[in-house]
């Protein structure tokens, strides 16, 4: 299918639906170095024009990416949800976002929609929204998840403590584990990137966390991001494992860079399922993704990278994550090159993974040869407290030492909390009173390291 646009004497014409939403797509450097985006200001203006009357069928009918080759494409359409679908189906995508933006549209209205819209739809509705738009919705809908703690509970913000080394040395980790505690995070999990995949140092990382939650009695997760197959096999030799990670992407040829397939995710769904570690949920999964991960494995299919991101979504929709985590600025400026696209990617990607009714969060971050600074996350952490983002990471004094990029610390959420009236995960929020951490309005109390139990404070410290 052709679009067209005319603006003044000027026609613009769009080869595809895929070439449209390319066109369509606010500036970011990783499409251009696809040669894929708007050549113009002025062509972008028309591909955005010509997307709004696109109707939102019309994404059943001529996928992105062809459903022959694709098994996330097939995921995507074999899976809808024609009945959910139905309240909007007659709808442009200027008109859905009309109707989003709406007072008719509650939080109801997106949980009953969200398995009627596929990711094409919502990240071609977002390319016409302007940033107080993403927040505006993304606001509206809460994805609630529970396991020993329950995140994404309106007017709570919760954090991941991520105490990464550079040796995986387990003392190391701890420390970090209870600085992060003492700051009153690490209510959605504690995640540790590990150094290596050494079957060893794995599970002695497993088994520090699990030692620290059960002894401790935190109302907390704990997950080692390491290889889903890692997980498989540590699973099978008894592993204390609350929460399977792996890292995807928005086309089946990506995933296979990573090494996994949408098989692949459902046996280590059941897996973890099987053997679950002191708690009832059905959301054992943990994943990240990335804007940028499928033109960088050469995965992309000329398609623009906020469409693969938001295709990514509809993988781990399909296997009910615990957590879902855009890791917005990580790869690099070749795909997301300032400040000012990275605060755009983090908006959309909120805005597409809450729409699909995921549980999101963000890692608000940048690498150190990006035209970015800690002023751009401040910036971007305090619109995404404001559109209800799930979790933010928790970094010691915000740069990660395994990984070599700067994200948001522990004092960061102290001050997004602070600013927009926020609170913890309940049980979490409980657990730190009674421990003397914090009072009973949530404000940390003064001399918290001296309010360690002292069976902890002479382990680990």
């Amino acid at each position: 299918m052709r679009f067209r646009c005319s603006i003044g004497t000027m026609t613009y014409l769009f080869e595809s639906l895929r070439d449209l939403m390319a066109k369509a797509t606010p500036l970011r450097s990783g499409d251009l170095l696809a040669g894929i985006a708007a050549a113009t200001n002025e062509e972008r203006v028309a591909a955005q024009m010509a997307l709004a009357d696109v109707p939102l069928r019309a994404f059943l009918d001529e996928a992105v990416v062809p459903y022959e080759s694709d098994d996330v494409t097939r995921l995507i359409i074999d899976n809808h949800d024609d009945a959910a679908f139905q309240p909007v189906a007659s709808l442009t995508i200027g008109e859905f976002r009309e109707w989003l933006l709406s007072e008719q549209c509650d939080a109801a209205a997106l949980s009953a929609l969200a398995a009627g819209v596929t990711p094409e739809m919502v990240a071609a509705t977002s390319k016409i929204m302007r940033n107080q738009d993403l927040i505006l919705v993304a606001r509206k809908m809460r994805v609630v998840t529970q396991m020993r703690s329950t995140i994404g509970l309106p007017k709570r913000l919760s954090t991941r403590i991520q105490p990464n080394h550079p040796s995986d040395d387990v003392a190391g980790v701890l420390a970090s584990v209870v600085d992060g505690l003492i700051y009153g995070a690490g209510d959605a999990v504690i995640g540790v990137n590990p150094a290596t995949d050494d079957p060893n140092r794995l599970s002695a990382l497993w088994h520090a966390l699990a030692h620290l939650v059960h002894d401790y009695r935190i109302p907390t997760q704990t997950c080692v991001l390491t290889h889903v197959t890692r997980h498989l096999e540590a699973l099978e030799r008894g592993a204390p494992i609350d929460l399977i990670f792996q890292s995807i992407g928005g086309t089946q040829a990506v995933n296979g860079s990573f090494g996994i397939s949408l098989d692949l995710l459902a046996e280590a769904r059941a897996a973890g399922l099987a053997t679950r570690q002191g708690h009832t949920s059905e959301t054992v999964m943990y994943f990240e993704t990335g804007q940028g991960s499928a033109l960088s494995a050469n995965a992309h299919h000329a398609v623009d990278q906020q469409t693969l991101e938001a295709r990514a979504y509809g993988v781990a929709r399909h296997f009910k994550p615990f957590l879902v985590n855009s890791v917005v600025g990580f790869i690099g400026p070749e795909y997301l090159l300032d400040g000012k696209q990275i605060r755009r990617a983090g908006l959309e990607d909120h805005f597409c993974g809450k729409l699909l009714g995921l549980p999101m969060g963000v890692d608000i971050c940048y690498t150190n040869h990006c035209e970015a600074d800690q002023d751009d996350c401040d910036d971007l952490l305090l619109l995404l407290a404001a559109a209800g983002v799930n979790f933010v990471m928790g970094v010691p004094g915000s740069d990660d030492v395994l990984l070599g990029y700067q994200s948001t610390s522990y004092h960061d959420a102290l001050f997004a909390r602070e600013a927009l009236g926020l609170r913890r995960a309940p049980e979490f929020e409980h657990w730190l009173e009674q421990n003397g951490f914090i009072d009973d309005r949530g404000q940390l109390l003064p001399f918290a390291m001296q309010r360690l139990p002292a069976e902890m404070r002479a382990k680990l410290l």
